[in-house]
């Protein structure tokens, strides 16, 4: 297996077992991750990110579909909670990735948003959720920032 594919397959084992320390450490301090929702910079904010799903009942499938020095593709399953209102979500995702001093530089999620939307929201919102980003954007730095607060108040 290709050092790359060991990486990615750390990543996503971390997150079955909500390490997400772990998983902060695959990513280079410059790197980006982006999503439907969020579109990150920096190993810190992507941390943050992944503290806060690791909190809730997430749990994945996935399969690396290829992987090289430069590049890999993994396609994988989450399920989970969503916890703005509690439905639980099946969303099917194809991962990208670019590597840079043996870590992850560029991490970008691609999955359906009307389907996510549909089966995380529901209803009008999830009706407009499906087809604005911006709306997705705006509600996910929220969250990350509600998410913030709390544990800077537990600390």
């Amino acid at each position: 297996m290709h050092y790359s594919a060991k990486l990615v397959e750390q990543l996503y084992n971390s997150l079955n077992r909500h390490d997400y320390r772990a998983m902060t450490n695959c990513y280079h301090q410059e790197a980006g991750f982006r999503d439907i929702a969020f579109d990150l910079k920096g190993r810190d904010e992507i941390c943050t990110m992944w503290q806060m799903i690791c909190s809730g009942d997430i749990h994945l499938t996935f399969e690396i579909v290829s992987a090289d020095e430069s590049s890999a593709v993994a396609k994988l399953v989450d399920e989970y909670t969503f916890t703005d209102t509690g439905k639980r979500v099946r969303n099917p995702i194809e991962s990208r990735f670019r590597f840079r001093d043996g870590l992850i530089i560029e991490h970008h999620d691609f999955c359906d948003p009307r389907a996510w939307a549909a089966a995380a929201v529901g209803g009008i919102g999830g009706f407009l959720a499906g087809r604005l980003r911006l709306v997705r954007a705006w509600k996910a730095r929220a969250k990350l920032r509600r998410f913030i607060r709390a544990n800077a108040q537990n600390s």
